[in-house]
């Protein structure tokens, strides 16, 4: 056989090869542009016949996205696309992300395949492409979509996938970036504009195309473009004003709200217009502020037309003065004021109208609302007297004389020392009984490994698991079985603070699926623990962790009937009775505590006097047991003495580099330090272990602290505070710059421990009360609330130094580290519970320092509404005696709004 024959021989082999397999063939070598061809003279059976070895094919690169694959999985969906004769399961295949995150949709092999399909097939699978396909459409998706639909003439998708792209597309342009031309021009010759511009109003997200570029011409722009088209009636002017009326009504994101309103400006809509949608207009004053704005005028402008239903006015006046703007709450005012004024007949209605504003938070806005009043009460007559009184009831009392006067009420009473209306002093949670049986301890231990869990919860789980161990391991193991199958031990290195959810550890550790912390430190070395971190360990991960590994190693080895340090009360306190009885429980078992959980105990126990406490302890006779004692005779822990410190800028005014690590570089900062621990020792010499010892050590105010302070480098918890439950002022101390960063850097979340720091025990001294400080000037107001909680908390407790926190609110307000626009409305909250007295006292205390040399014209936001609050409190607490800088800044000149509450305020204390 010559050469010739050999080539023809293997040339007819080849085309031996079945329709089905040349497909498949394709796909496997990766030449999508073969396939159009080896399509078209198959029939639908052997089409379908081709899907189970592509999907197969499809399986085997599945997981191989490097860039060889691609060829692959391209011809695999154009393949797909053709093989498969139900549109739904095509528009799946095509549309998948393996398949098309690759090429997308706009391959000429996949378009040609889908256009020589039968027309009813390409509208199904179109139809579905076109909604199902949203965000992870790329930009060279949309087109060939759009030309899918051209080319199959299906009707015009109006999904939300199909507008978006076609948004997009009208916007940027194919590529990704501003298309060339005019937006006008594009929009006019667009046929499809007429089918879907109605959908753009209803998009959930919709500003980055719509809204105004800057820079550009107003016909390059949307709002520019469809008001052009509407002006030469190429668009229905009013179905556009209306199709913007109602997405302003409807609500949405504020950006998407700007948008749609750049759109309404756009087609500047005369006052008939306007008027086909003057309730619309009411309905949007309860919207966006801007929108609100809008909505405001051209209803103002309707009624100086005379256009406006006059009820109208009040309805928008019973929306517009129940909000906070204060901006918008002047214009209703004014709108009102011009309305009696032009006509004297509705000087009823709008008296009425006016007075919604007496209950506004804005003592200035409702002085406000009563010159209105007042000035067109004579034209309303006597017939608005009832409901004016009634009103008035809710004006602050620095507007009750004026108010009496007017509407020919009663005089106030004079103002006597109403108590404080506090919230009751909390009272300790005692923690309910150890769980009773190894299930208990398994469905509680699976509620604190899903996270949340209360202090009450960990110790109940962790003294459960050495209970349990000691009573019955092997049934306690098999309860555990679901849990620990569900939530595995993952060990190993950890970067993370030790916590709560570590106690799984200890369970690990009670069904033999993690060695003993003591055979773990003699195979990786001492302090190698899994528990805890190798970097941004804190001291209390350590003491959680510290407690864990010995828990972990008593319910493999020791086996101990109980754990000492299990509070009493969910504040983590102990009560000296139980701790007594606990040692006399180890003393018959026969066993010896662990020196953390001993360790533990002493810290949380709280002191006692009672001398049948203090007998039963004296007969204990192991040396656990001669410890506790004598550390109940002592008084328990000492509290911890601290000072202020101040962290200021270096030498000629420039921060020291040594502080530069700290991030608030340069700024004067004022911290707690505590000297080293006074700790009484047991009979024999004995002290705390040493992760209880750190939990005392001094905060500051080195340079070392400033470079090795990681308290906060992960998220503290309630379980921390529990550590010393009876030493709140050493807690405060250590967690400072959490509370500080929340007032200075913008942080989250530290201030929500504040309520549990005020429920502690123990002195509340500058520590506590700078915390707070800082709480209450915090940069979010859930964090402002947990921090006017604490605030109450200390005050219904006795423990609250009104003078001591308005000194440390001026000190650091007057050094930048907290601003006033935070702190007044946070003060605000406090008094509105009721507390006048108690809030009088901290202002009495802050306004000194926060008055003395300020200018007028220079004083920082919020100080206006900071006298405000205390002119009120000094009102309603029957506070008096002059302060003299608040006399000194009501004497000036001039009528902003500091001087006149100042002027409020020097009236309140008795010197007007």
């Amino acid at each position: 056989m010559n050469r010739g024959e050999e080539l023809r021989l293997k040339v007819a082999l080849r085309d031996t090869r079945t329709s089905g397999e040349k497909v498949v063939d394709a796909c496997r070598t990766g030449k999508p542009s073969l396939l159009p061809g080896l399509l078209d003279g198959m029939t639908p059976a052997e089409r379908r016949a081709c899907l189970p070895e592509l999907k197969e094919l499809r399986k085997q690169v599945r997981e191989d996205w490097s860039t060889g694959s691609r060829p692959v999985r391209e011809a695999l969906q154009v393949a797909g696309a053709g093989c498969h004769t139900a549109p739904v399961a095509a528009a799946t295949w095509i549309g998948a992300g393996d398949l098309a995150g690759w090429a997308g949709l706009d391959t000429p092999a996949l378009v040609t395949v889908i256009e020589r399909q039968p027309a009813d097939w390409q509208a199904g699978v179109v139809a579905r492409l076109a909604a199902r396909r949203s965000t992870a459409w790329g930009w060279n998706d949309y087109p060939a979509i759009e030309r899918l639909v051209r080319s199959s003439g299906c009707p015009v998708p109006t999904s939300d996938a199909f507008v978006e792209g076609w948004l997009r597309d009208r916007t940027w342009g194919a590529d990704g970036r501003r298309r060339r031309g005019s937006l006008l021009g594009v929009l006019r010759e667009d046929d499809l504009l007429p089918a879907l511009l109605p959908r753009l109003f209803e998009l959930a997200e919709v500003a980055g195309s719509l809204a105004p570029a800057p820079n550009r011409e107003p016909s390059d722009t949307w709002p520019g473009a469809l008001a052009e088209l509407a002006l030469s009636g190429e668009l229905d002017r009013a179905e556009l004003i209306g199709h913007c009326v109602a997405r302003l009504v409807r609500g949405g994101r504020p950006n998407d709200q700007r948008a749609f309103l750049a759109v309404l400006e756009a087609l500047a809509p005369t006052a008939e217009e306007n008027l086909r949608h003057a309730r619309d207009q009411v309905a949007m004053l309860d919207g966006l502020s801007t929108v609100a704005a809008r909505a405001q005028q051209v209803l103002a402008g309707l009624d100086d037309s005379g256009l406006l239903a006059p009820d109208l006015l009040t309805e928008a006046s019973e929306v517009v003065l129940f909000r906070t703007e204060k901006k918008l709450v002047r214009a209703q005012l004014g709108w009102l004021d011009k309305a009696a004024r032009r006509d004297p007949d509705r000087a009823g209605p709008v008296v009425l109208a006016a007075a919604g504003a007496f209950g506004h938070p804005d003592t200035a806005l409702q002085e406000r609302a009563l010159n209105v009043v007042a000035r067109h009460l004579p034209a309303a007559g006597p017939a608005v007297l009832p409901d004016l009184r009634l009103a008035a009831e809710g004006l602050n009392p620095v507007h009750h004389r004026r108010a009496a006067e007017l509407l020919g009420m009663a005089a106030p009473a004079p103002v006597g020392t109403p108590a404080d209306l506090l919230p009751p002093a909390p009272q300790p949670q005692p923690l309910a009984a150890p769980l009773a049986t190894p299930a208990e301890v398994a469905e509680e231990l699976s509620a604190v490994l899903a996270g949340g869990a209360d202090v009450a919860a960990f110790e109940r789980v962790l003294d459960g698991l050495v209970r349990h161990t000691h009573r019955d391991r092997e049934a306690l193991v098999e309860a555990l079985q679901p849990v620990l199958r569900v939530h595995p031990w993952q060990g190993g290195q950890r970067w993370a603070d030790c916590g709560p959810s570590d106690v799984l550890h200890v369970a690990s550790a009670v069904a033999g699926l993690v060695p003993p912390q003591r055979l773990w430190d003699g195979l990786h070395g001492k302090g190698r623990s899994p528990l805890r971190g190798h970097a941004n360990t804190t001291v209390f991960g350590s003491w959680f962790a510290a407690r864990l590994e010995e828990a972990a190693w008593q319910v493999t080895a020791t086996r101990p009937p109980l754990l000492l340090a299990v509070p009493s009360v969910a504040s983590g306190a102990l009560d000296a009775a139980e701790l007594v009885a606990r040692v006399a429980a180890y003393e018959a078992a026969g066993a010896r505590p662990g020196e953390t959980d001993l360790s533990c105990a002493l810290l949380r126990v709280v002191p006692t006097g009672d001398a049948g406490v203090l007998a039963a302890a004296g007969r204990l006779t192991s040396p656990a047991g001669r410890r506790v004692a004598g550390w109940l005779r002592a008084g328990g822990l000492p509290a911890q003495p601290s000072e202020r410190v101040r962290f200021a800028p270096g030498r000629g005014g420039r921060p020291d580099h040594r502080y530069q690590e700290r991030w608030w570089e340069g700024l004067v900062r004022y911290e707690v330090a505590q000297p080293g621990p006074r700790v009484p020792e047991g009979p024999g010499g004995e002290g705390l272990s040493q992760e209880c010892l750190d939990l005392l050590a001094a905060t500051g105010p080195g340079v070392q602290r400033a470079r090795s302070q990681t308290e906060w480098t992960w998220s503290p918890t309630p379980h921390w505070l529990a550590a010393l439950p009876n030493h709140r002022e050493e807690l405060a101390a250590r967690l400072l710059d959490g509370f500080a960063g929340a007032a200075d850097r913008d942080e989250r979340g530290a201030p929500q421990l504040l309520p549990y720091l005020a429920e502690a025990d123990g002195p509340a001294g500058p520590a506590v009360h700078l915390a707070l400080a800082y709480g209450l000037a915090a940069r979010h107001e859930e964090d402002r609330a947990a921090a006017v909680d604490a605030l109450l908390v200390l005050a219904a407790r006795g423990d609250l130094d009104g003078g001591l926190l308005g000194a440390e609110l001026a000190e650091l307000a007057g050094v930048g580290a907290l601003k006033l626009s935070r702190l007044a409305p946070a003060l605000a909250m406090a008094a509105g519970t009721g507390a006048y007295g108690t809030l009088w006292s901290v202002l009495a205390g802050a306004l000194p320092g926060l008055l003395t040399g300020l200018a007028p014209g220079g004083a920082p936001r919020g100080s206006g509404e900071l006298l405000a609050v205390a002119a009120d409190c000094a009102r309603r607490s029957g506070a008096s005696g002059a302060v003299a800088e608040v006399t000194a800044l009501a004497a000036r000149g001039g009528s902003s709004r500091l001087v006149r509450e100042a002027r409020a305020l020097r009236e309140a204390l008795g010197e007007g």
